[in-house]
């Protein structure tokens, strides 16, 4: 298939921009149900949370455009900006002032992740991986993610903790839910919708995408957002990129001197989005 780089990175920011919105008002929305209340049922009698979730598929549905149009390496990358959107919407909607120390981690990321655009060059491969390929790291994804639920279900588990581990669960199904919308856009593009009802992937992720949502929903009322976004933010892109390395062969053309600089690179992304995550939850009041 022939890329379209620039439509699929437009794609991505315009996808990063609704998965903000949609973040900022989920967590509002969550947070406010007490943990004592079954939270599905409270969320589905707020507008405000089918407002945010609607804004949510919308981002979805350009995500998967920009699938279409590039490589998983390199719209993944550009969702991680769904921070530097949410850092000011948040802030305004608190009506405080973004600190210095965010400024600067905003522009680092930007840059870096410039960096890893331009000097790695992500490549597309041909996505329509066999299901053997699937098979071990999809079974050590499942592992950790059920050792993650487990531990945020255990009764000695903190507020705090229970949040972390339940957006790490949940990042990690988005991540793989990446991979498999990758895949599964291939195929229906190749072999057309017959393909895609009788293909294991369409319904893996289906699955993927609706025990995410619900790990997301559960992480945001389990405790502090300074806890469930980091892990939601990070966990994601990490499971998208192993997934698209091992699984769906795509690769960097960058040389030695240029992979070394996109591992900086996504060092820096990894660090300025834990920070900004965790200043813009740490300056936000409690929603309820």
């Amino acid at each position: 298939m022939t890329g379209h780089p620039a439509a699929a990175v437009a794609c991505a920011l315009l996808a990063a921009l609704l998965f903000a919105v949609a973040a900022v008002t989920q967590q509002r929305s969550a947070a406010a149900v007490p943990e004592g209340q079954p939270l599905v049922s409270s969320l589905l009698r707020n507008p405000r949370w089918w407002a945010a979730t609607i804004g949510d598929s919308g981002g979805y549905a350009l995500q998967v455009v920009a699938l279409s149009l590039g490589a998983v390496l390199l719209v993944q990358p550009i969702l991680v900006s769904a921070l530097i959107f949410a850092l000011p919407l948040a802030a305004r909607l608190d009506r405080r002032r973004i600190d210095t120390g965010s400024m600067v981690a905003a522009a680092a990321l930007t840059i870096a992740l410039a960096s890893f655009l331009i000097i790695g060059k992500p490549t597309d491969a041909d996505r329509i991986a066999p299901s053997g390929h699937w098979l071990l790291p999809g079974i050590v994804l499942l592992v950790l993610i059920a050792l993650a639920v487990a531990g945020a279900l255990a009764s000695t588990t903190t507020p705090a903790a229970r949040a972390l581990l339940l957006g790490t669960a949940a990042g990690a199904l988005y991540g793989l839910a990446v991979a498999l919308t990758d895949s599964v856009m291939a195929g229906l593009r190749e072999h057309g919708i017959g393909h895609l009802l009788t293909g294991w992937q369409f319904y893996a992720l289906v699955a993927a995408g609706l025990l995410g949502v619900y790990l997301q929903q559960r992480a945001f009322q389990a405790g502090p957002l300074s806890a469930s976004l980091p892990a939601l933010t990070i966990a994601e892109p990490l499971v998208a990129v192993v997934f698209s390395l091992a699984v769906l062969g795509e690769r960097l053309r960058a040389g030695p001197l240029g992979l070394g600089v996109c591992a900086i690179g996504v060092v820096v992304m990894l660090a300025t989005t834990l920070f900004l995550s965790r200043s813009q939850a740490q300056a936000a009041p409690d929603p309820a």
